[in-house]
């Protein structure tokens, strides 16, 4: 069941052009991180706060059907603002990665677990790596499941 509601881009413009081409071509174009070969997926979310929805590009790191989802803001102090609304809203997450967009209910992973998502994201978007050595945080990784 797709995400309802009113519907806030992201203050960033980069993130409401991606988006826009990504959705509006069906996955087609905006489906490369700026100028690279490193594909991306667009997850949809509920703000915690406001409840609106939410919509970013993230890397696509999948594996088996499932998605990781990585908080990494580069590296910064603190995790991404939309890391919380992933842990406050977990079932009302979708996924678009290609024409259409699926639900899909999030968990953030840790242990052995996270360790081998954290491998397969460092694979597909090697810059992960590089963020964990500016950071004490470790840098959270939820896995998409689709539902």
């Amino acid at each position: 069941m797709p995400i309802e509601g009113e519907y806030e881009p992201s203050p960033a413009q980069w993130v409401r052009d991606q988006v826009a081409e990504y959705e509006s071509s069906g996955g087609q174009r905006g489906n490369m991180l700026g100028n690279t070969e490193m594909p991306v997926i667009i997850v949809t979310m509920r703000g915690r706060v406001s409840g609106k929805v939410r919509k970013l590009p993230v890397m696509r790191v999948e594996s088996g059907g499932q998605y990781a989802i990585v908080a990494s803001k580069g590296g910064t102090p603190e995790n991404p603002g939309w890391y919380h609304n992933l842990v406050a809203n977990p079932a009302a997450v979708a996924i678009q990665d290609g024409p259409e967009p699926f639900d899909v209910e999030v968990r953030e992973v840790r242990g052995d677990e996270r360790v081998a998502w954290w491998e397969r994201a460092v694979a597909a978007y090697p810059p992960y790596a590089e963020y964990q050595t500016k950071t004490s945080r470790v840098i959270p990784v939820f896995v998409a499941t689709r539902v």
